[in-house]
């Protein structure tokens, strides 16, 4: 980029001091943090697997940008905050993130980077996708787990174009696609964008039988848990966890036939209340059978009466464990996939899927999933014992990646220099002691 002589200007005085201002300082970053995502990912060696299996048809003569080295742009990018391909019109020239992406020159341009979104197809979705649960097999492996619980759960992604493969959802009242995401607590195992014409469990038999497959092969011993709210209550799917062992938990929608077993709990939790104005809550444990269900199987009812009136929530389980405990121990800490849903789209913008192509729209889901992963494996490695060890994507970004810094290069170093009164010094400089090898 050629640096051109920028004309001074003056600001407001400050009593007798003028102030006066130009675009001269040179190199400068307000994303100096950008180099811890580099370090976590070159002990991980997440973008570097990604990129070997994401096909590149150019002319390799001819390539100036590397498949890896764009990956990395985009991946690195999505973390920082700048989720658009249009940022990285200014991006490409931020010698933080040339140094970060590995280049000491311009990195790929806009129209480059809708390019290499374009080109791929469901293979290389496929492929990117089982690199995120053989990432989560290697995290675990040094110490396997006895037990893995996974949380299935859909959302909506409101589409405001004419993107390919646009339906519209009643229940969400837009049209939109709807994703499926699996998580195992903080680790994202799946992102799988789907139409919103289907029913909202739709492909989630086929995604839990190939990761029960797939963690029974590294872990034969392992006790796997399938968790999910009352979309997912399925009789084919139950039964296929009853056959092969994989014990479940999942919410169960309402009806009347349902209501009959607790209907005199509901009527003495309302008494008690009448009497001593104190919320009331317990727990019944009964069989069930719906409609076209081939076998009957346990429910659990939770009931509360309180100043708001009646409230009853069903779950069907195949566990066997005391029904309050159950219920508040192991199907509410669903919850928080939740929040981890909000987080990915609220501050790694998953839903910003405005490709034409239903395919490209995928992989930006994907590259949105793995700056998670890469964020996910900072708090892991280098911020445990921090304040923000379990902080959002978008507090991690606020407080550790957007520093100001001056960048100095030459033809024998990279000098970063950033803020002197940057607030959290010490936590960056141990981040970069449990990152760095000596």
């Amino acid at each position: 980029m050629t640096d051109c002589t920028s004309k001074s200007f003056r600001l407001s005085p400050l009593g007798r001091k003028a102030i006066e201002a130009s675009f001269s300082g040179g190199s400068i970053t307000s994303y100096a943090g950008v180099l811890l995502l580099r370090e976590v990912d070159r002990k991980l060696g997440v973008t570097e697997q990604l990129a070997r299996f994401l096909p590149d048809g150019r002319d390799q003569s001819k390539v100036e940008h590397s498949m890896l080295s764009m990956v990395r742009q985009r991946i690195y990018a999505i973390a920082c905050g700048e989720e658009d391909v249009n940022d990285h019109e200014h991006l490409r020239y931020d010698v933080a993130f040339q140094t970060a992406v590995d280049r000491d020159q311009a990195l790929a341009s806009a129209p480059t980077l809708s390019r290499m979104e374009n080109s791929f197809d469901h293979q290389a979705c496929v492929a990117a996708s089982k690199l995120m649960v053989e990432l989560f097999i290697q995290k675990k492996n040094p110490n396997p787990p006895k037990e893995i619980i996974l949380d299935f759960d859909a959302t909506d992604d409101p589409i405001h174009g004419n993107q390919e493969g646009k339906r519209f959802n009643g229940y969400y009242d837009c049209h939109c696609f709807m994703p499926l995401y699996v998580f195992c607590g903080d680790d994202l195992l799946v992102s799988y964008l789907r139409q919103s014409n289907i029913d909202g469990a739709k492909h989630s038999w086929g995604i839990l039988a190939l990761l029960v497959k797939r963690f029974r092969k590294a872990w034969p011993d392992i006790n796997i848990v399938f968790r999910g709210d009352g979309g997912f209550c399925r009789d084919k799917m139950l039964l296929w966890c009853e056959r092969k062992g994989v014990e479940f938990m999942t919410g169960m929608p309402k009806n009347n036939r349902l209501m009959v077993p607790v209907k005199k709990d509901v009527a003495q939790a309302k008494l008690d209340f009448e009497k001593t104005g104190e919320p009331q809550r317990r727990f019944v444990r009964f069989e069930y059978a719906a409609k076209k269900w081939k076998v009957k199987r346990v429910m659990v009812a939770r009931i509360e009466y309180n100043h708001f009136g009646e409230s009853v929530r069903f779950v069907t389980t195949n566990i066997k464990g005391y029904s309050r405990r159950l219920y508040e121990d192991l199907y509410c800490c669903r919850g928080d996939m939740e929040n981890k849903i909000k987080q990915q789209k609220l501050d790694l913008f998953s839903d910003r899927t405005s490709c034409h192509l239903f395919i490209s729209n995928q992989i930006r889901l994907l590259f949105s999933s793995f700056a998670y992963i890469l964020i996910q494996a900072l708090q892991d490695i280098a911020l445990k014992s921090s304040d923000i060890a379990n902080a959002y994507a978008g507090t991690v970004r606020n407080k550790l990646f957007k520093i100001g810094a001056v960048i100095i290069r030459n033809t024998r170093r990279v000098r970063v220099l950033m803020s002197s009164h940057y607030l959290r010094q010490n936590l960056f400089i141990n981040a970069v002691q449990k990152l760095v090898p000596t």
